[in-house]
């Protein structure tokens, strides 16, 4: 079973977010809080990491829509090309925030994703995660976990969540109760925001 950690987003511990970073820093499988529901996610760097994530979720690791964590909007030249100063203003304006936005990824990204054209980025406001990617020092390659319930989406009781994907991944975080509403996601590869789907984050950024 995987370890299950107390973390106060408030204040988070030092030595258990080391403790986090190790466990990704090796290939593991980590599920977290955000800013919206608990996401499960891994180093962007491990290509086996990332091929365990696809195969959980059942999808080909090619066809994934899985978005990056980043912890501030200045490493995102490392995965993204040059964008204009009306996109980066709208960034600013929504991050930290439940917002994935979808842009133009760069050559840099990892072997595994050369052929995507896309990246969703995400900066939660959420100290814990953010706290993860900047100890890290790369993005985490994320995915929001989701539930089989059809009223339900999203399980939101991170006991309930360790107990259902304990055997799947290595390490549970127990950052409080997340959120049932996934992210806003907006399109920005083209001239106008394209809001793909509406969820926590308001469209008043655009």
């Amino acid at each position: 079973m995987a370890e299950f950690i107390k973390i106060y987003n408030e204040n988070p511990n030092a030595k258990a977010i080391d403790k986090v970073v190790k466990v990704l820093k090796n290939g593991g499988l980590v599920i977290y809080p955000t800013d919206t529901v608990y996401g499960l996610g891994c180093d962007i760097t491990n290509t086996k990491a990332l091929e365990k994530i696809a195969r959980i979720k059942g999808v080909k690791i090619e066809k994934a829509k899985f978005s990056f964590i980043c912890d501030n909007l200045s490493n995102l030249s490392d995965y993204v090309k040059q964008i204009d100063t009306a996109t980066f203003k709208i960034l600013k304006r929504a991050l930290p925030g439940p917002y994935t936005f979808i842009l133009p990824g760069s050559k840099n990204l990892p072997k595994i994703f050369k052929k995507k054209k896309t990246v969703g980025i995400r900066i939660p406001d959420n100290t814990i995660i953010r706290e993860l990617v900047t100890s890290l020092g790369n993005p985490i390659v994320s995915t929001s976990i989701r539930d089989e319930d059809e009223i339900l989406e999203y399980t939101t009781d991170p006991e309930l969540i360790y107990e259902k994907w304990g055997n799947l991944v290595d390490l549970v975080i127990d950052g409080g109760y997340g959120g049932n509403e996934g992210s806003t996601i907006i399109d920005l590869t083209d001239s106008y925001p394209e809001v793909i789907r509406e969820g926590k984050g308001s469209l008043e950024v655009l």
